[in-house]
């Protein structure tokens, strides 16, 4: 049941009708007891970067998941970002940390790794030849 002592994890994007996030969350959320909610949160482009800035201003909002378009321009917005988001060049979740200040991280390849595991996929010594581009060094 959502009440004054629910945390709010946004999840922003644009269009919402898409977002999966709010149906995998919510009834893990609900099954163990976790007073959490995972709410769609439609921004534009236009408005993104003021409307993300407000929504760190609510007292009950823990963090974050972003979503296309705003991948890319999350990453100029949050106080510190994680190697693999850095080494991304995106940024797909936000924790508001208890200092105040925002942490942007990236996980949709980890995403993908385990769910080509769970259709059985065997990755352990798999070679990949690397891309020709150069990726930034981690800070």
């Amino acid at each position: 049941m959502i009440d004054g002592k629910t945390t709010l994890i946004a999840h922003i994007g644009y269009p919402t009708e898409s977002f999966k996030a709010p149906m995998i969350y919510n009834p893990w959320f609900a099954q163990r007891g976790i007073n959490a909610v995972v709410v769609p949160m439609g921004l534009k482009a236009e408005h993104f970067a003021d409307g993300f800035r407000a929504l760190f201003r609510l007292t009950n909002l823990r963090g974050a998941l972003i979503t296309m378009p705003h991948k890319v321009s999350t990453m100029a917005l949050v106080d510190a970002l994680t190697p693999t988001a850095r080494i991304a060049g995106a940024c797909n979740a936000v924790l508001l940390r208890d200092d105040g200040t925002l942490l942007g991280d990236q996980f949709d390849g980890a995403g993908f790794v385990r769910g080509i595991q769970r259709k059985g996929c065997q990755l352990e010594g798999a070679w990949v030849r690397p891309s020709p581009r150069r990726w930034p060094a981690p800070a």
